[in-house]
């Protein structure tokens, strides 16, 4: 799916669209299981960015506080890069190519009603460990391509997200707002969201969101800030 860059977005930055499908169980009033997947895009939605599933669960601790944990496997299409050397001639281009992450999530999430408005703060612990892989990269000094091994690493995040929600009388549309910052000792990035869920039936919701996403100096991930449109569905057992 492409779709036109628009002349408002800032220089440098990109745009995307990220899918995603889920499925959550209520096993009782406390516990609930669920499953998702994700396909996101980048490089003004032209080229494939990551594909992903994971499963997760819910405990609910006492009303409004709730304990999360979930592990998601990550295929990421890492984009190019080019290296140079002193002089400003290229050194060696690593193309574009696909690799594995395996991630970790635990969260707390407490949350409060006011009127029809629900507030809600989710403090989130993320690990992601991305095995050893092996990169061919072209040498121009030597004209030749060159295997090189990249070692194994493993991040911790810290994401902190405040959300609210507001609750429209005799309305199955929910709108919602929220900023989100991820921090790794310094703050790495920043998210800000408007959307909304649609509730069709009790059992379906379909969601719609704008993302902006304003990644830091300190990021090394090699992201872009990013314009992101998101659609969502959820399947509720």
């Amino acid at each position: 799916m492409a779709l036109p860059t628009l002349s408002v977005w800032a220089q440098g930055d990109d745009m995307g669209v990220w899918y995603s499908v889920a499925a959550d169980k209520k096993i009782n009033q406390q516990f609930t299981i669920g499953a998702e997947g994700e396909f996101r895009t980048r490089n003004n939605s032209k080229t494939a960015d990551r594909w992903s599933a994971g499963v997760n669960a819910d405990y609910k601790i006492v009303r409004g506080l709730k304990l999360s944990a979930s592990y998601i496997f990550l295929y990421d299409n890492d984009p190019e890069k080019i290296t140079y050397n002193t002089d400003g001639s290229y050194n060696n281009w690593r193309p574009s190519h696909w690799g594995t992450r395996h991630r970790l999530n635990l969260s707390l999430t407490g949350s409060i009603d006011w009127g029809n408005l629900s507030f809600s703060l989710r403090e989130r612990w993320q690990y992601t460990w991305r095995p050893e892989r092996t990169t061919d990269r072209w040498d121009f000094d030597n004209s030749w391509w060159e295997p090189t091994v990249v070692n194994g690493k493993g991040k911790s995040v810290l994401r902190s997200r405040l959300q609210v929600e507001y609750n429209i009388p005799h309305c199955k549309i929910d709108p919602y707002a929220s900023v989100e910052l991820f921090n790794a000792w310094s703050l790495q990035k920043t998210r800000y969201t408007i959307g909304a869920d649609w509730k069709i039936k009790k059992k379906h919701v379909i969601g719609l969101y704008y993302r902006y996403q304003n990644v830091s100096s300190d990021d090394d991930d090699n992201e872009a800030n990013r314009h992101i449109l998101g659609l969502s569905y959820k399947l509720k057992f």
